[in-house]
């Protein structure tokens, strides 16, 4: 079938349909093509800044949707070639059942708990399909492999993610505090290979992940330490920006950070808060923070990540730290 189309270069690919896809341009109902180094991707409409030409398409057939075969929307996340159910969904096995129809889902887990612990992880439990919880998982451009009974991660900050390491400029040295199984700074690494990432994370777990995506990524200019981030943090100076993703508890850390930003540097903080304050509360703990140093925060942004839980959301606020010594 004839369809208006991208082309874009295999290594370009999946940031230019994750881009696409934001748009809803996409033409779903055709099978994206590659042309030798070249990827044609099918589109609906004509894109500012894309070139657009005319090609031959594949016709996908048209599985049904899970919510299609249940008769209702329900809560689940798919990582890689897992899902996950939500703790709280009382139709899990036949969730489960109707999952497994699709091609890329081979196993289905449930959280048996909130993410708790030291290392904020979750227990879960297989409820069909094969019995494993490790996977690789692809975002951005990058893959990253992991194992969701030993490490927390959510797809749902991909869109974030992205915003994030667009900030980033080559020669900047950035510190993601928590960093995980690494996709805030695997990303960031790969698109600035003349930038210098440092990623710290206590999880042992964690860590051995990171390195693995390190390797699996083939980023060069990426650091890995293990340990709390209070500790590390006091031999790191002169930094530009410090991803802070541990929203329960980020607060507690803010002078480990504000001891190695450097004068002008951003940091990206994020925590949990209600509807009716979501940003002046944190804000407020924020300055008082900043003024045990010494130093004045400004703003860039304020934003809604996601909701977490009823009246509850994920937020992110980026701010530049300027010092005000004399």
């Amino acid at each position: 079938m004839e369809s208006l189309c991208i082309r874009v270069s295999r290594k370009a690919g999946e940031e230019t349909r994750m881009k696409l896809a934001e748009l809803r341009a996409i033409n779903k109902n055709l099978k994206i093509r590659i042309e030798k180094e070249d990827l044609l991707i099918p589109v609906t409409k004509e894109i500012e800044g894309y070139e657009i030409e005319k090609s031959n398409f594949e016709v996908l057939e048209k599985e049904p949707s899970i919510s299609e075969l249940l008769g209702f929307v329900p809560a689940y996340e798919q990582i890689g070639d897992i899902a996950i159910i939500d703790r709280h969904e009382p139709e899990a096995q036949r969730i489960a059942e109707s999952l497994l129809r699709r091609n890329r889902i081979k196993t289905v887990l449930q959280a048996e708990t909130s993410i708790m612990g030291e290392y904020r992880t979750r227990e879960v439990s297989i409820l069909a399909g094969e019995r494993k919880t490790e996977t690789i998982y692809r975002e951005n451009g990058c893959r990253y492999m992991l194992d969701l009974a030993k490490v927390y991660f959510t797809p749902r900050l991909a869109t974030e993610r992205r915003r994030i390491a667009d900030q980033i400029k080559d020669g900047d040295r950035i510190v993601d505090m928590f960093a995980g199984v690494g996709p805030f700074c695997i990303l960031i690494a790969k698109k600035f290979p003349a930038a210098h990432v440092i990623a710290i994370d206590k999880n042992p777990d964690a860590v051995r992940y990171l390195n693995e995506n390190v390797r699996l990524n083939k980023v060069k200019n990426a650091e890995v330490r293990e340990g709390d981030a209070r500790d590390i943090a006091k031999g790191i100076s002169e930094v530009d920006h410090i991803i802070m993703n541990l929203p329960h508890s980020g607060i507690e850390f803010l002078d480990s950070a504000f001891g190695m930003i450097k004068n002008g540097g951003v940091i990206h903080f994020y925590a949990i808060s209600h509807e009716d304050d979501l940003f002046e509360g944190i804000l407020e703990k924020i300055k008082e923070a900043a003024c045990l140093f010494r130093i004045q925060i400004i703003p860039l942004d304020k934003r809604v990540v996601r909701p977490y839980a009823p009246f509850q959301y994920n937020i992110c606020i980026d701010f530049r730290v300027v010092s005000l010594m004399a």
